[in-house]
């Protein structure tokens, strides 16, 4: 799923060079916006176990969240020229898709079924918050050529040695918080059911 982040600014990038200068600021402020309350979770959990032991929630899944905010709104905009029908079914495989990716990461072990949720609630919030702002927008030019592009690079990111972004939240959240050592789900009072892991 590193194929996620740099989507995200491929969208940017078509609706800026597709004229639509708008578009691409406010995707970039929605999907800006969702990416820092997820990292904000994840920081308040790490460094001060800010967390809801209940509910087995120590911050939204950032995986659910990427694929909730980024395939719909791919979709829709690589659509954007077809008639409505193909639009609404393209954003609704999108949405499908990171229903999927939620359930996935669930079944991975790597989050528990509350961060998974929230993180598809808040992708899905900011995916449908853009395409609700861009349904009545002046048609951009959609790039295909550019589009193509975007794929291509997009098919060789999975090579590319990914970065550790658990290690840079765990060492911002330490150096905020001045504690020595991380919070983990080992913290709380007993190990909530499924999960032992961060």
């Amino acid at each position: 799923m590193t194929v996620l982040g740099p989507a995200g600014a491929a969208i940017a990038l078509w609706l800026a060079i597709g004229s639509s200068w708008r578009l691409a600021l406010n995707w970039c402020l929605l999907y800006g916006a969702g990416l820092g309350l997820v990292v904000l979770t994840k920081v308040a959990f790490i460094g001060w176990g800010v967390g809801i032991y209940t509910a087995d929630f120590t911050g939204f899944s950032g995986h659910a969240f990427r694929s909730a905010a980024v395939v719909p709104v791919a979709a829709f905009v690589a659509l954007r020229g077809v008639s409505r029908p193909l639009r609404v079914a393209g954003v609704a495989l999108g949405t499908a898709f990171a229903l999927l990716v939620s359930f996935a990461r669930v079944e991975g072990g790597f989050h528990s079924v509350s961060e998974a949720v929230t993180g598809t609630v808040l992708g899905l919030m900011v995916a449908f918050a853009f395409i609700w702002q861009a349904r009545e927008a002046p048609k951009f030019v959609l790039s295909w050529v550019l589009v193509l592009a975007s794929l291509c690079i997009l098919a060789f990111t999975p090579q590319v040695e990914p970065v550790d972004t658990e290690s840079v939240l765990t060492t911002v959240a330490l150096r905020l918080s001045g504690h020595e050592e991380p919070f983990t789900r080992m913290d709380w009072p007993s190990v909530p059911p499924r999960h032992v892991a961060h």
